[in-house]
């Protein structure tokens, strides 16, 4: 199971670093040297919104993946599988005695423990950042792709009422 979580991060990696390896300037001559390079408007903006929607989408990963083994350690048979082993951990040991089902959520990211009596609990499986995190960095992903599309707007507009005089 490390080995896919290490192979999963060699891939995100490699795939950050090759996105990320064309947007470097490159060496220019002597002659290009001295006009700088035009600057693409809401370019900020763009890097801010890729972070950003980039992490979330990695938190939101981590996240199903704490949901996908709390789900298969409640799976597991055998001795030591009642009450389940996700919802021992955190509560008192009648709370967790009277759990008889689990539900998975996955938006947001939940493993929650039923018990006897109709009532739920969340599990400590899920980490508490998660959920909170993933919807931050998704809101600062769409704020600042909607912020580089006015710059780029603006700046259209600003070079197309110039151009009309």
């Amino acid at each position: 199971m490390i080995l896919l979580l290490l192979v999963l991060v060699a891939v995100v990696t490699a795939v950050l670093l090759g996105r990320g390896t064309g947007t470097y300037p490159r060496a220019r001559t002597a002659p290009e040297a001295l006009v700088p390079a035009p600057r693409k408007p809401g370019a900020p903006f763009r890097v801010v919104a890729g972070a950003a929607g980039w992490a979330a989408a990695l938190l939101y990963l981590w996240g199903l993946v704490c949901v996908g083994f709390a789900a298969m350690e409640a799976e597991d048979g055998g001795t030591d599988s009642s009450p389940l082993r996700p919802c021992r951990t955190g509560v008192p040991p009648e709370l967790s005695g009277r759990v008889i089902d689990y539900s998975v959520s996955y938006l947001p990211l939940r493993f929650s423990c039923e018990t006897a009596d109709g009532e739920a609990y969340d599990s400590a499986d899920v980490p508490g950042y998660v959920n909170p995190g993933v919807a931050v960095l998704a809101l600062t992903a769409v704020a600042s792709a909607v912020s580089a599309g006015y710059a780029t707007e603006r700046r259209a507009r600003a070079a197309a009422r110039d151009g009309d005089r």
